[in-house]
């Protein structure tokens, strides 16, 4: 399932976009595929994370890492990565993925006409 939801960061209004999966793979063998960066690197390329450790890491539950675009404009966002067993002994994955880079809030000038639309009355 995914999922954009928007959310006040900073008292400002932005889009997240939210994947869950349910794996057949205990919570354990998840967290050691998520953190270990030798386990990570198989499925997440190391070119994708903007440094190897963690933004932030409560174990076996979530775990933070901030990513950098390898195409201009280069943004900042950070993935989260929270994990909660299941009824099925397998896992529930829920990724948060965020745009953190304050450029996204800059709001493009407007020209100078104000590009309204003319219109001339006669009298």
């Amino acid at each position: 399932m995914s999922d954009i939801e928007t959310k006040e960061q900073a008292g400002r209004r932005t889009n997240v976009l939210v994947l869950e999966y349910e794996l057949d793979a205990p919570p354990e063998k998840v967290w050691r595929a998520i953190s270990i960066p030798a386990l990570r690197e198989k499925w997440l390329p190391k070119g994708s994370l903007a440094d190897a450790e963690p933004v932030s890491s409560k174990p076996g539950e979530e775990i933070r890492y901030g990513m950098r675009e390898t195409e201009p404009p280069f943004l900042d966002s950070v993935v989260t990565f929270q994990l909660s067993p299941n009824e099925t002994g397998g896992t529930r994955l829920r990724i948060v993925h965020g745009l953190t880079d304050a450029r996204q809030w800059l709001r493009p000038r407007s020209a100078a006409n104000g590009n309204a639309v003319c219109s001339l009355r006669a009298a």
